[in-house]
């Protein structure tokens, strides 16, 4: 049976309308990958020169097709409609191109999501090795701005290094965040907020710096916000063959 394929687009690049119908098929000829595990992400150019990442989410198991069909919304949409939501709240996040769902048999099969690229480089896996020296600033930035995050009612329920981009651009730290599928918009209060840090690559020190900056920030008690995130960080990752030291 054939493919039946839905796509949406952001009205900005309704231009993009032809280039999307044809994306599924050449999607394995065309750019530069830049993540290849269960699902694939491509760099890719515009017919307008512009750069945009495409991310292909792998054909989920039976029983996911079934509920992305009929009970959920695909991973794809969700970071889509995420995306845009974000976008008007003014967070950090790569812009929402489009997404595309195809349906073989009437269950869902490949999905696509399209961003503009963004032009923050570096990932919070970095923050593994090293002493904390010399990165004061960026590590208190990010503290800052994970408060207003939660200060906004956003709660990145995967908040982990890989999806937390960010550079130093004119001496300041600048952050955005991705692969957006999994969120909640709502009250993020200190137990809750505390939690959201457990899954950072890093030591105790880094740990201790982004607690401080979190906690002024939010007008939080600076020792037990530090206790709180010292705790879930260190339970969420003990066992683990980690790289880095808990202690």
């Amino acid at each position: 049976m054939s493919i039946q394929m839905l796509s949406v687009i952001n009205p900005t690049y309704q231009y993009l309308e032809s280039w999307l119908k044809t994306l599924p098929e050449c999607f394995d000829k065309e750019g530069k990958i830049i993540y290849d595990a269960r699902n694939q992400i491509r760099v890719m150019q515009l017919p307008d020169g512009t750069f945009v990442n495409v991310k292909r989410y792998g054909i989920p198991v039976f029983l996911n097709r079934v509920v992305y069909t009929w009970f959920r919304a695909p991973k794809a949409r969700r970071a889509y409609l995420y995306g845009m939501r974000l976008q008007d709240m003014q967070v950090p996040t790569p812009l929402p191109v489009a997404y595309i769902l195809e349906y073989k048999n009437g269950l869902l099969w490949y999905s696509y999501l399209i961003t503009l690229q963004s032009v923050l480089s570096r990932r919070f896996y970095e923050f593994g090795e090293g002493d904390v020296a010399g990165r004061e600033h960026v590590l208190t930035a990010f503290g800052q701005f994970t408060a207003r995050l939660h200060e906004a009612g956003v709660y990145h329920k995967d908040y982990s290094p890989g999806n937390i981009l960010f550079d130093v651009m004119d001496g300041m730290p600048q952050f955005s965040i991705v692969d957006i599928n999994r969120m909640h918009f709502g009250r993020v209060g200190l137990r809750k907020g505390c939690k959201n840090f457990r899954r950072l690559w890093g030591n105790p020190d880094m740990m201790n710096l982004i607690a401080e900056s979190y906690a002024e920030s939010r007008n939080f008690d600076v020792q037990r916000t530090k206790n709180l995130i010292l705790k879930d960080w260190r339970h969420y990752w003990k066992g683990t063959k980690t790289h880095f030291r808990l202690y």
